[in-house]
């Protein structure tokens, strides 16, 4: 592990080129947009806040000033009701102001990177692994040295080749 004064978030806003996320988690409802989530199970519209969240902003000023911000989700049908809230939902809210979503479904093969933890890459050269306890509480991310690159932009490599974009999956998949 390295020591930087950068945050994730810092990262997020300051990446040069592009940001790299993956997902392998089935509900990270402890973690944020909790009233998001109960307003999606309830039957409910979407809460204004999430509509207009930080998050969109942060995309979208980057995807507009040339950055990619790009994500797989490697997951398994049927899906949990976390996960149709996150695609239903985030992964249609967030597209439209330019993220990228891709889908490694596991449901018939075998994960072919399951030692993978969630993490952001940002341009290829920093790493930051996410941390979560069992119930998907987001725990802080650790930003890993370069001997760990490789093996990041492996993951990264193999779950880009084995994926699908997210609106071909869910025109097949989705709810």
């Amino acid at each position: 592990m390295t020591t930087s004064s950068n945050t994730l978030g810092d990262w997020l806003n300051d990446f040069s080129r592009e940001a790299f996320r993956l997902e392998t988690l089935d509900d990270y409802s402890k973690s944020g947009g909790v009233d998001a989530y109960r307003a999606f199970l309830a039957g409910e519209p979407q809460p204004e806040a999430y509509k207009a969240a930080g998050w969109m902003a942060t995309v979208g000023d980057a995807v507009r000033s040339g950055k990619r911000i790009y994500r797989v989700h490697i997951l398994s049908r049927p899906l949990t009701d976390y996960l149709r809230f996150e695609l239903s939902w985030g992964y249609h809210r967030n597209m439209a102001v330019g993220e990228e979503f891709f889908i490694l479904d596991t449901t018939t093969k075998e994960n072919p990177i399951s030692d993978a933890p969630d993490f952001w890459l940002f341009d290829e050269r920093v790493i930051g692994a996410m941390n979560y306890d069992e119930e998907g509480r987001y725990l802080g991310a650790d930003f890993l040295g370069e001997d760990q690159l490789s093996r990041f932009l492996a993951y990264r490599n193999t779950a880009m080749a084995q994926a699908v974009p997210f609106a071909d999956w869910w025109a097949k998949y989705g709810e």
